[in-house]
Protein backbone atom coordinates (compact mmCIF):
# COMPACT_ATOMS: atom_id res chain seq x y z
CA UNK A 1 0.00 0.00 0.00
CA UNK A 2 1.02 3.65 -0.91
CA UNK A 3 1.53 6.16 1.83
CA UNK A 4 -0.25 9.04 1.81
CA UNK A 5 2.35 12.32 1.48
CA UNK A 6 2.05 15.96 0.21
CA UNK A 7 1.80 16.45 -3.85
CA UNK A 8 3.71 19.69 -5.49
CA UNK A 9 1.22 19.52 -8.13
CA UNK A 10 -2.33 21.16 -7.91
CA UNK A 11 -4.93 18.32 -7.36
CA UNK A 12 -6.98 19.61 -10.57
CA UNK A 13 -3.83 19.48 -12.58
CA UNK A 14 -1.73 15.72 -10.87
CA UNK A 15 -1.42 12.83 -12.64
CA UNK A 16 -2.27 11.15 -9.15
CA UNK A 17 -3.53 11.95 -6.39
CA UNK A 18 -2.01 11.80 -2.33
CA UNK A 19 -5.00 11.01 0.38
CA UNK A 20 -4.76 14.51 1.99
CA UNK A 21 -5.39 16.79 -0.97
CA UNK A 22 -7.82 14.61 -2.71
CA UNK A 23 -9.71 14.04 1.06
CA UNK A 24 -9.31 18.09 1.15
CA UNK A 25 -10.93 18.68 -2.56
CA UNK A 26 -13.88 16.12 -1.84
CA UNK A 27 -14.63 16.64 1.98
CA UNK A 28 -14.36 20.27 1.78
CA UNK A 29 -12.44 20.60 5.62
CA UNK A 30 -9.65 23.10 5.03
CA UNK A 31 -6.72 21.35 6.09
CA UNK A 32 -3.02 21.63 4.25
CA UNK A 33 -0.39 18.96 5.00
CA UNK A 34 0.63 15.40 5.44
CA UNK A 35 -2.51 13.28 6.57
CA UNK A 36 -0.76 12.50 10.02
CA UNK A 37 -1.11 16.10 10.94
CA UNK A 38 -4.78 16.74 10.19
CA UNK A 39 -6.05 15.60 13.38
CA UNK A 40 -3.63 17.71 15.28
CA UNK A 41 -4.70 20.99 13.00
CA UNK A 42 -8.53 20.29 12.99
CA UNK A 43 -8.66 21.28 17.27
CA UNK A 44 -10.50 24.50 17.63
CA UNK A 45 -11.31 24.74 13.79
CA UNK A 46 -13.12 21.83 13.18
CA UNK A 47 -15.30 19.02 15.32
CA UNK A 48 -13.83 16.04 15.78
CA UNK A 49 -15.26 12.29 17.16
CA UNK A 50 -15.59 8.84 17.01
CA UNK A 51 -18.18 8.58 15.29
CA UNK A 52 -18.86 8.16 11.78
CA UNK A 53 -21.11 10.79 10.04
CA UNK A 54 -21.49 11.04 6.14
CA UNK A 55 -18.90 13.79 4.87
CA UNK A 56 -16.57 13.10 8.05
CA UNK A 57 -13.11 12.84 7.08
CA UNK A 58 -11.08 9.57 9.33
CA UNK A 59 -7.83 10.29 9.70
CA UNK A 60 -5.45 7.79 10.54
CA UNK A 61 -2.38 7.35 12.83
CA UNK A 62 1.04 7.24 11.46
CA UNK A 63 2.31 3.83 11.53
CA UNK A 64 5.80 1.90 9.99
CA UNK A 65 3.42 1.19 6.54
CA UNK A 66 2.27 4.51 6.67
CA UNK A 67 5.01 6.99 8.37
CA UNK A 68 2.43 10.77 7.19
CA UNK A 69 -0.57 8.48 8.32
CA UNK A 70 -3.69 8.92 5.72
CA UNK A 71 -7.11 10.34 5.61
CA UNK A 72 -10.44 9.15 4.12
CA UNK A 73 -14.05 10.81 3.57
CA UNK A 74 -16.91 8.79 4.73
CA UNK A 75 -19.30 8.72 2.16
CA UNK A 76 -21.84 6.57 3.67
CA UNK A 77 -22.80 5.53 7.28
CA UNK A 78 -23.99 1.80 6.35
CA UNK A 79 -24.14 0.65 10.53
CA UNK A 80 -22.23 1.70 13.89
CA UNK A 81 -19.43 -0.62 12.85
CA UNK A 82 -19.14 -0.27 8.55
CA UNK A 83 -18.53 3.29 6.64
CA UNK A 84 -18.66 3.17 3.10
CA UNK A 85 -14.84 5.16 2.59
CA UNK A 86 -13.79 7.43 -0.85
CA UNK A 87 -10.08 8.11 -1.10
CA UNK A 88 -7.29 8.35 -2.83
CA UNK A 89 -3.64 6.34 -2.48
CA UNK A 90 -4.33 3.14 -0.54
CA UNK A 91 -4.82 -0.07 -2.99
CA UNK A 92 -2.78 1.75 -5.98
CA UNK A 93 -0.51 4.63 -6.07
CA UNK A 94 -2.56 7.82 -7.04
CA UNK A 95 -5.64 5.56 -7.14
CA UNK A 96 -9.10 6.86 -6.45
CA UNK A 97 -11.73 4.64 -4.37
CA UNK A 98 -15.40 5.01 -3.66
CA UNK A 99 -17.61 3.85 -1.59
CA UNK A 100 -15.12 0.98 -0.54
CA UNK A 101 -15.85 -0.93 2.92
CA UNK A 102 -14.23 -0.09 6.12
CA UNK A 103 -14.86 -1.77 9.43
CA UNK A 104 -14.68 -0.47 12.52
CA UNK A 105 -12.78 -3.65 14.70
CA UNK A 106 -11.54 -1.83 18.04
CA UNK A 107 -12.20 -3.83 21.20
CA UNK A 108 -14.18 -0.85 22.66
CA UNK A 109 -16.06 -0.09 19.36
CA UNK A 110 -14.37 3.72 19.15
CA UNK A 111 -13.56 3.07 15.59
CA UNK A 112 -9.82 3.56 16.99
CA UNK A 113 -8.94 0.42 14.77
CA UNK A 114 -10.53 -0.03 11.56
CA UNK A 115 -10.05 -2.53 8.48
CA UNK A 116 -10.50 -1.24 5.16
CA UNK A 117 -11.22 -2.83 1.40
CA UNK A 118 -7.75 -3.43 0.00
CA UNK A 119 -7.90 -3.80 -4.18
CA UNK A 120 -5.53 -6.25 -4.58
CA UNK A 121 -7.45 -9.07 -2.12
CA UNK A 122 -10.38 -7.98 -3.42
CA UNK A 123 -11.71 -7.28 -0.32
CA UNK A 124 -11.05 -6.47 3.47
CA UNK A 125 -7.56 -6.13 3.91
CA UNK A 126 -5.54 -8.51 6.16
CA UNK A 127 -3.97 -5.39 8.35
CA UNK A 128 -5.69 -3.28 10.80
CA UNK A 129 -5.14 0.31 11.02
CA UNK A 130 -5.12 2.52 14.06
CA UNK A 131 -7.11 5.64 13.65
CA UNK A 132 -7.44 8.78 15.83
CA UNK A 133 -11.11 9.25 15.17
CA UNK A 134 -13.31 11.61 12.49
CA UNK A 135 -13.17 15.04 11.38
CA UNK A 136 -16.38 16.70 11.36
CA UNK A 137 -16.88 18.75 7.75
CA UNK A 138 -19.90 20.84 9.29
CA UNK A 139 -21.54 19.61 5.95
CA UNK A 140 -22.64 16.60 4.13
CA UNK A 141 -20.36 17.53 1.36
CA UNK A 142 -18.73 14.78 -0.74
CA UNK A 143 -17.92 13.37 -4.12
CA UNK A 144 -21.47 14.19 -5.62
CA UNK A 145 -20.27 17.71 -5.31
CA UNK A 146 -17.33 17.84 -7.11
CA UNK A 147 -17.55 18.31 -10.92
CA UNK A 148 -18.30 15.09 -12.95
CA UNK A 149 -15.03 15.13 -15.01
CA UNK A 150 -13.30 15.05 -11.59
CA UNK A 151 -14.39 11.84 -9.73
CA UNK A 152 -14.22 8.90 -10.62
CA UNK A 153 -16.92 5.77 -11.55
CA UNK A 154 -17.83 2.68 -10.06
CA UNK A 155 -16.13 0.84 -12.35
CA UNK A 156 -12.24 1.17 -12.40
CA UNK A 157 -10.59 3.03 -14.77
CA UNK A 158 -8.83 6.79 -16.15
CA UNK A 159 -10.45 9.90 -15.28
CA UNK A 160 -8.96 13.45 -16.32
CA UNK A 161 -5.88 10.73 -16.61
CA UNK A 162 -6.36 9.93 -13.13
CA UNK A 163 -6.44 5.80 -12.28
CA UNK A 164 -9.55 5.09 -10.21
CA UNK A 165 -10.64 2.10 -8.73
CA UNK A 166 -14.23 1.25 -6.94
CA UNK A 167 -15.17 -1.55 -4.82
CA UNK A 168 -18.16 -3.55 -5.45
CA UNK A 169 -20.91 -3.18 -2.30
CA UNK A 170 -21.06 -6.34 -1.09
Amino acid sequence: MATCGLMMATPAAAQFWQCAPYAREISGIDLHGNANTWWGQAEGRYQRGHTPEQGSVLAFESTSRMRVGHVAMVSKVVSDREVLLTHANWSRRGGIERDVRAVDVSPNNDWSMVKVWYGPNGGLGTSAYPTKGFIYSGHKSGVADLPATQIASRDSGRVNGILTFAAPIQ
